[in-house]
Formats: C-alpha cells, structure tokens, sequence
C-alpha cells in the first residue's frame, strides 16, 4: 500500500503517509480498549490501568520485493529497521498526544519509564513529550502473526515480518453442503509483478521465498527490528529436517547475542507410529487412522548402482538383434532385442514395429530395457515371469525355434515369452546368480495386502479423445518405516488397450525399489513418449493451464511423476529430492540436488503432505488449511 511505483527505478517508500497511518492506528487501537466489554472485572482493570496495545505491520516480505530488495540482503534489513524505526517514533508521539487530550495510562511512572532499555532509545524530543505530557499506554508495538488478516485484508499479501512461503497455492474450502471448492490463491508481489506484465517464469532476484533463505538471515531480519518493538515479534525461522544440532546451538546463540527476546525454528521430523509387518498373513489397518495406509515393517536402505548404461549405448559400429513375429488375433508385430558381443551377449533393449502394434506395447518394451541394462538377473526373471502372467486376449503362438504351439495369456505375455526365450538363447540366466541389487532394494517383493478395512489411494481420471481412452488411474500407497509415503501399485479401469496392463505390472515393481532414482529414471523416460495421432489437450498435473499431452502413455507417466511430487518424492521433472544411489549416472540438475528441503506433514484438511509451521502456526500451504498455533 505505501510502495510507490513498484518494480521501477523510482521505487519508493511513502514514509509519511506511513506515519500518519499509524497516528490514526493507535488512536482506534486505543479506542477499542476503552469499548471492549470484558468478561472479568479483573480483566476490564488490567486493560484500564496499562492501556496496553499491539500496533504492528504485515507485508514487509512483500514490500521488499516491491521495492526490489532481497529479503536477506543487508539493504532489505536496512530498511526494514528505519521503517520500523519511523513507526515506533510515529506511534509514540500518537499515545503522547492522546495523553496530553485524555490522560495518561493509571500506572504511569514516568522515572522509571525513561529509564528502561526501549525508552532510552527514542529520540529526545519524544522523551520530552513523555515527561510532560506522559503517555497513553504502557505498550504500544508487538508484530503478530497476520497470516487470516493478510488473506482477508491485504490481498494475501506475506505475513508480519516473514517473507513469502510460496507465490501461489490451492485453497480448498468446505461449503455448507459438505462439499469442497478450490480456490487459486495467489501472493500479492507475484501479483502485482503479472500485472506489469512481468514474466511469472523468470521473476526478478527480489522474489526469494522462504525456504530459499538461510536460517540466520532469517534471524538478522528480526534482530534489525527488536530494537524498536517494545513488545515481542513473531517470526518463524523454517530449517531443513538433517539441520545440525551444532547449527541449532549457534542459531540461538546469535539470537542471544542480537538481544532477541526469543526466536521461533520449526524443524520437521518423520511421522510416528505403530509399524504393520508384511511378514505372515496379511494385517488389518488401523480403522482409527484416518490416513489408513498400509505400514512397511522393515526396508532396505538404498538400492546400489544397477545400470551398465543408464541411457543406451552409443555404439558406433553398430550392434546385432534378433527379430522374431508375433502374430495374434488382431495384432501383428515383431519384437526386436539387441545386444552387445563384449565377451559375454548382453542384450541392452527391446523394441516392437509393426503396422498393427497393440498401443502401449512400445512403451512397456522402452520400459523393459531398462530392467535389461540392470546387473540383475533376478530382477530381470521377476519382471518377465509377472509380465508372462498378464492377462489379455489369449490365443496360441508357436514358440522358437522349432514353432511348437504355447498358450500365452496375451500380448503382453507373447512378448515377455518371446523376450524371455532371446534372453536364454544368450546365456543371460546361465551360470551363478550373481548379485541382485534391485530384488535386495525391494521393500516388499509382493504386492502389500491391506486386508478388510482397506488402504488410501490417489484416483486420477484420464481422458483422451483423440485415441478414446476413458478410464480411472488408482495409485495404493503405504508408509515406510521412516514416516514417508510412497506408491507402491498402479492400476486402471475402464476404456484403454489391455496392453497397458503389462506398463502398470511393469512400474508397480519399479515403485517398490526403496530408491526413488529408479522409478523416476523410468518415468522420465515415458512422460514425453510420443504417439502418432494420439496427441491430445489436458490439464497440466498441479496446474490450472492446459497443454497438449504426446499421448496417454506420457501423460500417465507425468501424473504418476506429480504424484512423487505432491508427496514430497520427486521433484517436478521427475528427479529424486535428496539424491539417489540407484544410477551410476544421469543426475538431478544442481539446482535441485542442492536445494535445501523442508519436509512438511501431512494437512488434516486435504490430506497432502503440506503442512508447515508458518508465523507460529500449522498451515497448509496446498489447501490454506490453518491450524494449531502456539
């Protein structure tokens, strides 16, 4: 409000509109007092005699960004204390002149209000005002978490002294019939900045959140502050869960040295609770939990490096592959499988050609070659023995190399026998095991079983009109030992190719390998699959726009990758959040193998992992939910 043409050179700060401002604040702050109705006698004396009041500010985060000023720069505590400076000079001329026209507080002891740390500080024509006139009220500047008064009166814009937590979020409220409706909601610089017609996708370096922001800058904004707030501050320093102790202790000691009268830090841990073994005859949930997932007892730590080429191998002399032809009612297509000679035949990839190829078919063989770069050999046997068993259109194939007739469920299982038998033709499953680096990592090698009362699950609608694809995605998620959620299932029902039931067996066992790097490595390698006129307009996963998706197979693979995200797994593109082990190569950008995180709980409104401690209190930065402060 008091920022003069914004994201401009001649940026500003409207310093004496400011201050008449808060003249006018602290008179209707004073006001009120004298009109409450308190319900204790006691009470109504306490107010009457100390005339105390809490004048504050909200938007400073924001103003900052206006001005183009980053919040943990020394030129945004710069400002920040002259302002707050200006609004405690302006405050306490406001009570001197309401004592001089009404009286001053009862328990006024001028002496020994000159005399204490705040008052000394104050310029000495005030000081003189306080020993002629006295003063109106015995406190008069606190900054409190404003977090409903911003959403409600300033446009959303940030919190009290905080800086902004995110530019725009989902606020979900419940209406009277018991339904939820959505509300985009947005922060007010960002606002402001779209406005202008400033870029949303390149903001200027002033827009820094939160998280963003060290944890002793946070403490250096409060600290340029404390000395012109006569009551406390609330500001609420958000570090990552591996904070050290050590950072901790210094944290509070350079609070303590800064003259702080206290300092807030929210630090998330894991989710606790009683843990369900998979072992033995499946468990019933926990019918009092509203978040009923199924609890893994006990899992593998990381998976190791598994890949011999995380991409395929550039081979500049070429390599060999075997074809052979699947022909089903239906459908006719062949199955290629290279390899490389390098001593032992290593086969590296599968692929399927064909005028008639069941849809979904190339995805599951881009998806298999991946498992055949593993160093795995169980692992690659467990995913073919489950594909073999998916279930389809069955019919009778001849079987190389001699065409003896074999029953096969499909044309997912075809494909899975033909790849299997090209697989022992080159000795792949001959000789020792080996070792088994993805089949270790599984934290569970079977599907989990909820038993009666049922598990959560996240159910998504997919519609393509081009290819007539109509059908629900359902994802079951557990809890692992240390608190966080994970898919562990993938499932469809209603109008698509029954092919794609071989790609949903094939990512449900990705989803069980304790590293995430795994999943998301294949994902990423399916979001922008292509399909020849199967391209089509949807929404954007965690977006209000629209975009045309490549096909229904990328489209599945970019909501499965939101979903990782939404519960704090992946990252938008698909990378893991802390790293992963399971590559040798292929890493996250810096950007987001460096980025400190904070991990949220779980929001009791809508149920997404969101909920952070912001200006003292629960809030929910998915749906806006607000809760428990203190």
């Amino acid at each position: 409000r008091f920022v003069r043409a914004p994201f401009s050179e001649a940026a500003a700060f409207d310093e004496a509109g400011f201050a008449a401002t808060v003249a006018t604040a602290v008179r209707m702050l004073d006001n009120v007092l004298t009109a409450t109705v308190w319900p204790l006698p006691q009470q109504a004396a306490e107010a009457a005699n100390k005339r105390r009041i809490g004048l504050g500010f909200t938007g400073l985060g924001d103003a900052l960004i206006l001005l183009g000023l980053r919040y943990d720069s020394a030129e945004a505590r710069d400002f920040a204390a002259a302002t707050t400076r200006a609004m405690r000079d302006a405050a306490y001329r406001a009570s001197i002149e309401l004592a001089r026209e009404k009286a001053p507080f009862p328990l006024l002891d001028a002496s020994r209000l000159l005399d204490s740390g705040m008052a000394r500080r104050l310029p000495e024509d005030i000081r003189e005002g306080i020993r002629k006139h006295g003063l109106r009220n015995s406190h008069l500047l606190s900054i409190a978490p404003t977090g409903t008064i911003s959403l409600a009166f300033a446009d959303n814009a940030s919190n009290g002294i905080e800086p902004a937590y995110s530019w725009h979020y989902t606020r979900k409220k419940r209406e009277p019939d018991g339904s939820m409706r959505e509300y985009r909601v947005e922060d007010h610089a960002w606002r402001v900045w779209r406005a202008r017609g400033g870029n949303a996708e390149a903001l200027p370096p002033a827009f820094v959140n939160a998280l963003e922001i060290p944890a002793l800058e946070h403490m250096a904004m409060q600290a340029a502050i404390q000395p012109f707030i006569c009551a406390a501050i609330s500001k609420t320093v958000n570090v990552p869960e591996e904070y050290p102790f050590e950072d901790f202790e210094s944290l509070y000691l350079y609070a303590w040295k800064a003259g702080l009268k206290g300092i807030t830090t929210y630090r998330p841990n894991s989710v606790l609770g009683s843990v369900l073994s998979l072992e033995g005859a499946p468990q019933d949930l926990d019918q009092s939990d509203p978040d009923r997932r199924i609890r893994i007892g006990d899992a593998p730590q990381v998976a190791l490096a598994a890949l011999r080429w995380p991409h395929r191998p550039k081979l500049t002399a070429g390599s060999p592959s075997w074809t052979y032809m699947v022909e089903a009612p239906g459908n006719r297509f062949a199955v290629f499988v290279g390899h490389v000679e390098n001593g032992a035949n290593q086969p590296f990839e599968v692929w399927v050609n064909g005028e008639r190829t069941p849809r979904g078919l190339g995805a599951l063989a881009k998806n298999l070659s991946m498992d055949l770069r593993a160093q795995d050999r169980a692992w690659l046997k467990l995913k073919l023995d489950s594909l073999a068993r998916t279930p389809g259109a069955p019919f009778q194939m001849p079987m190389p190399p001699e065409g003896t007739l074999m029953p096969v469920a499909g044309n997912v299982s075809a494909f899975a026998k033909v790849v299997e038998y090209r697989c022992k033709a080159l000795g792949v499953f001959d000789g020792p095991e080996g070792e088994t680096p993805l089949v270790d990592a599984l934290f569970s090698r079977k599907e989990p079983k909820s038993g009666v009362d049922g598990t959560m699950s996240w159910t998504v609608d997919i519609l393509n009109p081009t290819t007539g694809d109509d059908f629900a995605m359902f994802v079951k998620e557990c809890i692992l030992p240390d608190g966080s959620k994970r898919p562990f299932s993938v499932w469809l029902s209603g109008a698509y190719p029954m092919e794609f039931n071989g790609l949903t067996r094939s990512l449900s066992l990705d989803m069980r390998v304790i590293d995430p790097a795994w999943v998301g490595k294949k994902l990423r390698g399916l979001k922008d699959l292509p399909e020849a006129q199967g391209d089509f307009f949807a929404r954007v996963p965690g977006s209000e726009k629209q975009a045309v998706q490549p096909s229904t197979v990328a489209y599945v693979a970019r909501l499965l990758i939101h979903r990782y995200t939404m519960l704090g797994v992946l990252d938008p593109e698909g990378y893991p959040l802390g790293g992963g082990t399971a590559l040798w190569s292929d890493p996250p950008s810096p950007e987001a193998a460096d980025r400190s995180r904070v991990r949220a709980r779980t929001c009791p409104e809508c149920g997404h992992p969101s909920l952070i401690r912001r200006d003292g209190c629960d809030f929910c930065t998915a749906c806006g939910y607000s809760g428990a402060c203190g």
